[in-house]
């Protein structure tokens, strides 16, 4: 017998509920069945919402004029300079110094809990929350600790649980506006709640997820760091959803800190970006135009989304056994199973769906084991026929 290598503690403990339930699906679909896919926000995956085509072309040019090469760690200048440009348009002091290109949003996370965190510290999340922020901070020797969104008031902050579990212990408060995976969009007083809360505590840093910032549907939606006149925030942003290009890999975090509070922090970052060399060239061409071309066609993605969206809550709203609150942006649904028996094991309501009709979700519980279950999200990003199909194929399975 084979004996065989132990794996690390802290990779068998990470989870991502959003790509393993692909594991099941992509078993049946070797059997010969076709899956209807609602689990990944991949505006990629269906029909209508493409990469903008100036996107596209200026990625080929930068490969053409062999403009693949090593790039400065922390991005092209020019990419550096048009994400200040943006991001001063909201309202903030950013300079060209506070950017810095990843590969991503996912890898300007684990720098960052690389950099802040040591053993017993805390990472203060929202509930339901991306699954990386529940992850990650684990492989540093942090906790997440998760503070309530309420379910039955849009999903909106709690902002007394969030006082209640701010310690010295806790380094990073994290705010994802719009969230993934409700679709809350925080409103300007809420942000400066929770700043003001923030800046209770010296050693407390604002993450300020606002990858979904250009689907905000409320208007309603801010900048953190425009808010925040003391307490430093980091800006995380990128290509993948507003600009509809995710296999592209590029994001950025942007650090606003009116004090100087973050320098050997900073440092440490810089140091960590220099490692791992810099992110895709090419790629961050390609967003470049995306932030310095029109952004016109961005109105007709919207409105497609706001459509398929629409669709899918008159049909929830038609279906016994399910109840969802309208969402305020992104383009996620967090749909409630009003049904007691199935909303108990979340993910074995998904399984079951999966196996049984072949439409395939993401449980509630993967995203808070505490504040997600007896939930499930879906993309409303595919045409309304496909939706339709989903739609009536879930309906069948809640009538079984």
């Amino acid at each position: 017998m084979v004996e065989q290598v132990d794996v690390s503690a802290r990779a068998a403990a990470i989870e991502y509920a959003i790509r393993d339930v692909v594991i099941p699906a992509v078993e049946l679909e070797a059997q010969g069945h076709e899956i209807i896919r609602l689990n990944i926000g991949d505006p990629l995956a269906y029909d209508g919402l493409p990469t903008p085509d100036h996107m596209v072309t200026a990625f080929k040019a930068a490969l053409d004029r062999q403009d693949n090469g090593y790039g400065p760690s922390y991005g092209i200048p020019e990419l550096r300079h048009a994400i200040t440009s943006r991001e001063r348009s909201k309202g903030w002091d950013c300079s060209t110094d506070d950017v810095y290109v990843t590969h991503g949003v996912t890898e300007a996370l684990q720098i960052i809990f690389a950099a802040f965190l040591e053993e017993g510290d805390t990472v203060l999340a929202p509930g339901p929350h991306y699954p990386p922020y529940m992850a990650y901070p684990q492989m540093y020797g942090g906790t997440t600790v998760e503070y309530r969104l309420d379910p039955d008031d849009g999903w909106r902050i709690d902002l007394d649980d969030i006082s209640s579990k701010m310690d010295d212990s806790v380094r990073l408060l994290v705010l994802i506006n719009p969230n993934n995976p409700t679709g809350n969009v925080a409103t300007p007083e809420e942000v400066d709640a929770l700043i003001e809360i923030a800046s209770q505590w010296p050693k407390c840093t604002i993450i300020a997820d606002e990858i979904y910032d250009g689907l905000d549907f409320t208007g309603q939606q801010c900048s953190v760091a425009s808010r925040s006149e003391e307490v430093p925030v980091i800006v995380l942003n990128g290509a993948s959803k507003v600009y509809f290009a995710p296999g592209w890999r590029v994001g950025y975090m942007a650090w606003h800190d009116p004090q100087g509070r973050l320098e050997l922090v900073r440092d440490g970052v810089e140091r960590l970006l220099r490692s791992r060399l810099c992110a895709s060239t090419p790629a961050q061409h390609g967003f470049l135009a995306g932030l310095t071309d029109d952004t016109g066609w961005l109105e007709g993605h919207r409105a497609t989304i706001r459509k398929r969206m629409d669709y899918c809550l008159s049909r929830i709203e038609a279906i016994e056994g399910l109840d969802c609150e309208a969402p305020g942006g992104a383009f996620y649904l967090f749909v409630s199973i009003t049904n007691p028996k199935m909303a108990a094991d979340d993910k074995r309501f998904v399984l079951d769906l999966l196996h049984q009709y072949h439409v395939l979700l993401v449980h509630g519980s993967g995203f808070s084991p505490e504040f997600g279950q007896g939930h499930f999200r879906m993309v409303c990003l595919p045409p309304v026929e496909v939706l339709a199909e989903a739609f009536d194929r879930i309906e069948a399975f809640l009538r079984g």
